[in-house]
């Protein structure tokens, strides 16, 4: 490069070179600044002008003996001023170096604490119980008392403790499942197996006692279920616990289920006993189908003989009536009521015959009266057929 570059970087100097002499007097003039002075005015020798102080670095004190005026705090002083400020401390201007109002900040530490206190009380003592629940109550892990509905006070946890129940709720138990691949077989009095699948309905009665009797409230409930079950259906053959002897069989597991938990004090009431699936083994399951349309023809053929001799015997019953009323008016009136008869007997006799008797004299003994009468219809017929 044979163009001249001065100090004030006139108009012939090359455009990069003008670039490049901007960034370093940018990088000079920098908020870092570009090191501390010597005593000569230099900074660190080179002969270049000093930058600005580092906002972060507090100022040298022997700046001011060197004629240089004080700075103020720096940016992080400041912030750091300000953030003691808000937390009620203070701090001097100029210098930036206050400290913690200890009086302020005791005060907030006890409200603070006061605070937190107040809502463990509130959010540990009083405690909502609904229409339908009832609550435990214990202290210190041990049982105390039992609280209706309605808003009520406890000591704080952990000194006591409100566990709720719904003592209204009827749940549900399902033991054996008509859809699943294992069997619940139970032995009958014939030495048969059915396969059973029923659900118990149960709801809680006493919450203390379900609550600390028993260790496992529901698996004891369960094996009661089926303790119960196979004890009642060993009374039945197997044509009844898979037919008519169902409604039975319910009533009885509902019993023995509420004794025995009865005596276990669990605390818990039986609602009802509801049989899902009766039915042979797999194995067997189309020869007892076969059994039971037998069985269901033969109450068929029993209901239709039944039938048939309930109508006999309103049939007898009604003849029965009608000879005694009869009988009564032959005892009033016996020749009228012979005569009738024998008219009557008569006409029932006589009306499928073709001849006709007449029995007063001056008649003549043979009238073709029955051909007469099959003629009288025929004659109407040929005179429409002649019409048309």
């Amino acid at each position: 490069m044979n163009d001249k570059i001065d100090g004030s970087m006139g108009r012939r100097t090359p455009r990069g070179l003008r670039q490049f002499f901007k960034a370093v007097s940018l990088m000079a003039n920098s908020p870092w600044g570009s090191g501390p002075k010597d005593d000569k005015g230099g900074s660190g020798g080179n002969g270049q002008k000093p930058g600005p102080r580092n906002p972060w670095v507090t100022p040298d004190p022997a700046d001011t003996g060197r004629g240089r005026a004080p700075r103020g705090p720096s940016a992080l002083d400041e912030l750091l001023r300000k953030g003691r400020g808000g937390f009620g401390g203070g701090g001097s201007g100029g210098g930036g170096g206050g400290g913690f109002d200890l009086a302020d900040s005791a005060r907030f530490w006890k409200w603070g604490v006061l605070g937190l206190v107040v809502a463990w009380l509130a959010f540990s003592s009083f405690h909502i119980v609904p229409p339908e629940k009832e609550g435990v109550v214990t202290r210190l892990g041990s049982y105390a008392r039992t609280v209706g509905p309605g808003i009520k006070w406890t000591f704080p946890a952990p000194i006591e403790r409100v566990r709720l129940e719904d003592v209204r709720a009827i749940r549900t138990m399902a033991i054996g499942s008509p859809n699943a691949t294992d069997e619940n077989f139970v032995l009958t009095r014939d030495q048969s197996l059915v396969d059973l699948a029923y659900e118990v309905r149960w709801s809680v009665r006493d919450p203390e006692l379900f609550f600390f009797q028993l260790a496992d409230p529901e698996g004891t409930i369960r094996e009661v279920g089926e303790s119960a079950m196979r004890a009642t259906v060993a009374n039945f053959d197997l044509v009844q616990a898979i037919g008519p002897g169902r409604v039975e069989i319910e009533a009885q597991v509902q019993q023995r289920m509420q004794a025995l938990l009865d005596q276990y004090r669990a605390g818990v009431s039986i609602q009802g006993i509801a049989i899902r699936q009766a039915d042979p083994p797999s194995q067997v399951d189309e020869a007892f189908k076969e059994v039971t349309a037998a069985r269901q023809q033969r109450e068929s053929s029993i209901n239709r003989a039944r039938a048939y001799e309930q109508q006999v015997l309103e049939r007898a019953r009604g003849d029965t009536s009608a000879f005694e009323q009869i009988y009564a008016q032959y005892r009033l009136a016996p020749e009228v009521t012979r005569q009738r008869l024998y008219y009557e007997t008569m006409e029932n006799v006589l009306s499928n015959v073709d001849k006709t008797i007449v029995e007063p004299s001056g008649v003549t003994t043979y009238l073709p009266l029955s051909e007469v009468q099959r003629r009288a219809p025929a004659a109407p017929e040929a005179a429409t057929k002649g019409g048309q």
